[in-house]
């Protein structure tokens, strides 16, 4: 790969790292007067609200932020597909795509509840606005496993387990040939 992919490459998984982490943050009803929040709205508006204007919310899903991140997807697979001189065939483009946003969205997760959990081993019960973001992120995640798995001792065990289950789906999906993370 030349460096220009590399560095079109970075930015695109960057915008659909930032995408992605808006469109979570509104299905998990997330705190938007944060101001990591407020600052992931303004990084995206500029692409959202000329999508919101012709795609209205289904409920209370913004299709808006669906269709962007399924637009830098799409990009993305372009990209790297142009600058590897594949073949370009539909399915497989759609398949790429499908695959990118199922990676990141994973490995959001992944990272999001490692960083969550060792700020409440640093700090507990202490606030920041990231540990407020990463509690809204991660707490829908984690705690399907704290009812199957109690504690030990009184240290909660559901980030490792949730961290294994991640691991575990990842390495069965097949990877995305232009996942840069």
């Amino acid at each position: 790969m030349t460096l220009l992919a590399i560095i079109i490459g970075e930015l695109l998984s960057l915008a659909l790292f930032v995408v992605l982490m808006r469109l979570l943050l509104q299905l998990v009803r997330a705190d938007f007067r944060n101001p990591i929040c407020q600052a992931i709205v303004r990084l995206t508006n500029p692409l959202i609200i000329p999508l919101r204007r012709v795609l209205p919310p289904i409920r209370k899903l913004d299709t808006a932020t669906v269709v962007a991140v399924l637009i830098i997807a799409f990009i993305l697979v372009a990209v790297g597909f142009a600058f590897q001189a594949f073949p370009v065939d539909g399915l497989i483009w759609i398949q790429q795509a499908v695959l990118t946003v199922a990676y990141a969205i994973l490995w959001i997760y992944f990272w999001a509840i490692i960083v969550y959990a060792l700020l409440s081993l640093v700090a507990p019960g202490g606030y920041s606005p990231l540990q407020s973001v990463l509690a809204s992120l991660c707490e829908p995640v984690l705690g399907p496993f704290r009812r199957i798995i109690p504690g030990i001792a009184g240290i909660d065990l559901s980030p490792l387990w949730a961290c294994l289950a991640i691991q575990v789906i990842l390495y069965f999906l097949p990877r995305p040939l232009f996942f840069a993370w």
